[in-house]
């Protein structure tokens, strides 16, 4: 709500601390850009909670905003596009004067519709003033193909005109679309592309002219809006085009991208997935589970079984990290333990926040979502793994399988049990001190590290899988596994991240 002490009629505004911020010449792109300078001069965080693009996007739109441009932000699905669009209101001021019962929020020193301009002849000083914030001012559309001329610009509406008594062809009588009613604010129109040419020809004219045409009617608004636009540049020859006077009406195109490193991706992540929640059950999160999780993605964008033009969104490491906490929350309840700590075993029941979000090429149809994920997952597992464990000598972990050793871990064994299980391997918990962990953690994190050591075995091939997705050495490997590089040979029996083999390790595991 506005505060009380705000003017409340054209007069008292006349005579208030606001009349300067009101000046003829202070348009809303004015106020964006001395705001925006402002806050360069204080050093102020410009887009809080944007990451990644400090050096490379927000300079763009710095530039745009100082240089009065509409603009728009082009980049892949979930870059953060419509996110950073919605930031720019921390640049307008906390409260604008308007007109009160104005649909267009009209200026009250210089009004430009009709119907504001009758009444403050008829009121004068005493024409009543309301406030709007600045969220107040921004207003979004999403474009899709059945987005009409009337709904971005307006049309003629017989049953106000009916009402009012006044003539259909009076300005009275407009029904004003989106872009006349985001007047002094910010209009975000979404997947531009999608637009028909038509109804971008109606906001290019507004963009330019300010000549708006309702059903024949000449209309002269001159808006002062603010544009700016999101596409994905791939679907331009899918989906439509930019019509060529839009794009060159804008005056500043920036491109957005991914995370460019992984600890960019794992700090974005962090904050965008909902791992801090209310549970009876203390989550925590190792570090190189949410290396492991951001990892995915960036292999993910570089396999050429994915469609590069579709993007690999930052919305999946988020998903899927939120999908192996809650798989670890679930094991934890169910055994009643204190801590969840997620295992690498959790990244596989997260599959379906994988697959969902990768478009596949033609090669990779036909392998199939599911095997291209895991075969990621893997990949993942390896280059993690290696970043710990890289000269590490883990020759008789792997020996302990030559030597006939099996392991079954299933997915809801507690933390304790698969503690002693893992710990008939010779010298497997002992190389978890290599991922930070001390003799104090408790079961769940213990599990957890030696879970993962083994994995990143199997990640690099030094035990295997047998035709019954359980892993093995060498000469018993699956038809997955034949179609790849031999692996090392190392053994007759392994270890099976998802169903186990039989053997003298005992312990049982079945992961899905």
């Amino acid at each position: 709500m506005p505060h009380l002490d705000l003017p409340r009629t054209l007069g008292a505004l006349r005579t208030s601390r606001f009349s300067d911020q009101l000046d003829a010449d202070r348009s809303l792109k004015e106020e964006l850009r001395s705001n925006l300078i402002c806050k360069l001069k204080r050093d102020e965080t410009l887009f809080p909670g944007i990451m990644g693009f400090e050096d490379t996007v927000v300079p763009q739109v710095v530039n745009a905003i100082l240089s009065r441009h509409n603009f728009i932000l082009l980049g892949l699905r979930g870059q953060a596009k419509t996110r950073l669009a919605r930031m720019l209101t921390r640049l307008l001021d906390p409260w604008m004067p308007y007109i009160a019962g104005c649909e267009i929020r009209d200026h009250p020193f210089h009004p430009i519709c009709k119907q504001c301009r009758s009444r403050i002849v008829e009121l004068g000083d005493e024409t009543e003033i309301a406030w709007a914030s600045a969220d107040e001012r921004y207003i979004e559309k999403l474009a899709t193909p059945d987005v009409t001329i009337a709904d971005m610009i307006g049309d003629i509406d017989p049953i106000k005109a009916a009402r009012s008594g006044q003539d259909i062809s009076n300005e009275l009588t407009i029904h004003y679309g989106l872009a006349p009613r985001a007047n002094r604010g910010i209009f975000v129109i979404n997947e531009l592309p999608d637009l028909a040419g038509k109804v971008q020809v109606g906001l290019f004219n507004i963009m330019q002219e300010g000549d708006v045409q309702i059903k024949g009617y000449p209309v002269r608004l001159p808006l002062d809006v603010a544009l700016v636009f999101t596409a994905n540049p791939e679907d331009y020859t899918a989906r439509g085009k930019i019509i060529t006077p839009l794009k060159d009406r804008i005056g500043s195109e920036i491109r957005t991208h991914y995370p460019l490193t992984p600890l960019e991706g794992i700090a974005i992540t962090k904050q965008e997935a909902w791992t801090r929640r209310r549970s009876p059950v203390e989550v925590e999160v190792p570090p190189y589970i949410h290396e492991v999780t951001e990892q995915i993605a960036f292999l993910a964008r570089e396999d050429k079984r994915v469609d590069k033009r579709s993007g690999v969104s930052q919305r999946l490491p988020i998903t899927v990290l939120e999908n192996i906490v809650s798989n670890a929350e679930r094991r934890a309840l169910k055994a009643r333990e204190a801590n969840a700590v997620p295992r690498i075993l959790d990244l596989y029941a997260a599959l379906p926040s994988i697959t969902g979000k990768l478009e596949l090429e033609y090669e990779g149809e036909l392998k199939g979502g599911d095997a291209v994920a895991r075969e990621i997952i893997r990949g993942a597992v390896g280059k993690i793994f290696s970043s710990y464990f890289d000269g590490v000598n883990l020759r008789q972990v792997v020996q302990w399988f030559e030597l006939g050793g099996s392991l079954r871990l299933d997915e809801d064994m507690p933390a304790q049990q698969m503690v002693e299980e893992l710990g008939r391997i010779q010298d497997l918990l002992q190389h978890t001190k290599k991922l930070g962990l001390g003799a104090s953690e408790p079961d769940a994190m213990r599990a957890s590290a030696g879970e993962f050591i083994l994995e990143g075995l199997y990640a690099h091939k030094r035990i295997s899988r047998n035709e019954e997705l359980a892993f093995v050495a060498g000469e018993r490997l699956s038809r997955e596994e034949r179609g790849r590089d031999e692996p090392e040979q190392f053994g007759r029996r392994g270890y099976d991240p998802r169903r186990g083999g039989g053997g003298p390790g005992g312990g049982r595991r079945n992961l899905n």
